[in-house]
């Protein structure tokens, strides 16, 4: 498996050792110098709140590369969320969580393309979205994509008849979180069981 390149960027020197010193000893992710920025598949931005400064640096770094923006941040509030996804931001995690693990799920979650919000954020983006969805697609018979990548995967394995285990082989991923995010897509479309969670997604295109 090939480590994914990470840019740590930290006005702090002592945030961005703390950071550093927890990614570089795992196999799964090879921090990069800044010099080597443009290298990284990752930025991860860390910082004690979002302000100005940090705007600037998060937009700086949407224009000038292609790499996928998290953010770990000591205070973050729900103000801060439109900013920081209008300036590309896909992943927040809350400095006091930032532990070795969940940051280099963070990480393998961002190079996957996929968003990682706390949970109380990801209520208040829904429902953001929920308010688009009436406001705006809705009348015009448009929809927003209802699956992340790691639902789609995983619902295409179901249909392809591999049960929880095999899926949990396929996409490294523990059976106890397979199980967690299948139950999520049929709780969160109203769905019966895993057989109609396929059947819908096939239906709309969504696998």
């Amino acid at each position: 498996m090939s480590r994914i390149p990470v840019a740590v960027y930290a006005e702090d020197p002592v945030l961005k050792a703390g950071i550093t010193h927890q990614l570089r000893p795992r196999p799964e992710v090879e921090v990069v110098r800044l010099e080597e920025e443009r290298h990284a598949t990752v930025s991860l931005v860390v910082v004690d709140r979002v302000d100005d400064e940090t705007t600037r640096l998060l937009r700086r770094l949407r224009r000038s590369s292609a790499t996928r923006i998290g953010l770990v941040v000591g205070r973050f509030d729900q103000d801060a969320l439109q900013t920081t996804i209008d300036c590309g931001v896909t992943a927040v995690l809350r400095r006091a969580e930032a532990d070795q693990d969940r940051l280099v799920g963070t990480v393998s979650a961002l190079a996957k393309g996929e968003a990682v919000l706390p949970g109380d954020l990801l209520g208040t983006l829904l429902d953001h979205v929920g308010r688009l969805q009436r406001s705006v697609l809705d009348p015009n018979g448009l929809s927003l994509s209802t699956l992340t990548a790691r639902e789609a995967d995983m619902l295409r394995l179901v249909s392809e008849g591999f049960d929880t285990a095999e899926i949990a082989a396929k996409t490294s991923f523990s059976e106890r979180t397979v199980k967690n995010v299948l139950h999520e897509v049929t709780t969160r479309l109203q769905l019966r069981n895993r057989a109609h969670a396929v059947g819908y997604a096939m239906r709309h295109g969504l696998i």
